[in-house]
């Protein structure tokens, strides 16, 4: 092909290429600069992630008055009283605060097939933005299923390590927390599903599973429920999580 071809051929190659991914490929310069078009767009999303992270949860705001009713869902803490704490001293956000553990033994059950959690994490923008759409499908779908589902309930200044403290607990065999990822330059909407079987302290990341980039552009809302609730299966049945399990894509039927 010569030169002459490639060139006449470049562009719908490039609106193929840009149509793959997210990233800002091939956006091209003026000089050593980006366009003025990219940097403001640039400037636009980090202002978003920033934007993400330093936003406090409001349950009333995040999620409205209909969907606190229908669920039952109540607010709990960690033990990082401030966004300022739960940013620079991260081991804070990974157990709850005295009151927060009594709040849980008297509003939760004990000893449920599955728990599910909603943490702020890096991200309520994430949270607000999927959750309310997510947990029905996913609490339904496991009611279909003849689990026990646990009182779901939602926790502000949190980590992932809390799971730990939620199997302390409340005793579930399988874990699910829903917690906004760290937002990055393509969205600050994209949540995070981390799940364990019978979560205890001591317990790391090697002992979690997780299904990611839950967003509009990432993974739909229906897929991740089908993907949370089939680790959730092969967990009970494995009885493990994390390196311990061998996660199949089989249906929740076999």
């Amino acid at each position: 092909m010569s030169s002459q071809d490639i060139t006449r051929e470049w562009p719908e190659l490039e609106r193929k290429v840009r149509a793959r991914t997210p990233a800002r490929v091939l956006e091209g310069r003026v000089g050593g600069c980006y366009r003025t078009s990219t940097q403001l767009e640039l400037r636009e999303a980090h202002a978003a992630a920033r934007d993400a992270v330093r936003t406090s949860l409001d349950m009333e705001k995040q999620f409205g008055p209909e969907m606190i009713q229908r669920w039952g869902l109540f607010e709990v803490s960690s033990q990082a009283q401030t966004k300022d704490d739960y940013l620079l001293q991260p081991n804070l956000g990974r157990t709850f605060s005295e009151p927060s553990q009594d709040e849980l033994r008297k509003r939760c059950s004990t000893g449920n097939d599955i728990q599910v959690a909603i943490g702020d994490g890096l991200s309520v923008t994430a949270v607000a933005a999927q959750v309310p759409k997510l947990l029905p499908a996913l609490c339904d779908g496991a009611r279909a299923l003849g689990w026990r589902v646990g009182q779901t309930f939602v926790i502000r200044h949190c980590r992932v390590g809390i799971l730990n403290h939620i199997g302390e607990i409340l005793m579930p065999t399988v874990a699910v927390l829903l917690i906004g990822e760290r937002p990055g330059l393509a969205t600050p909407e994209s949540l995070s599903a981390y799940m364990a079987y019978r979560p205890r302290f001591g317990q790391t990341d090697a002992d979690r599973n997780l299904v990611s980039n839950i967003h509009a552009r990432g993974t739909g809302i229906a897929d991740a429920a089908d993907r949370i609730l089939n680790l959730a299966a092969q967990m009970m049945k494995a009885r493990c999580s994390g390196f311990q399990l061998e996660p199949k894509t089989a249906e929740l039927a076999e």
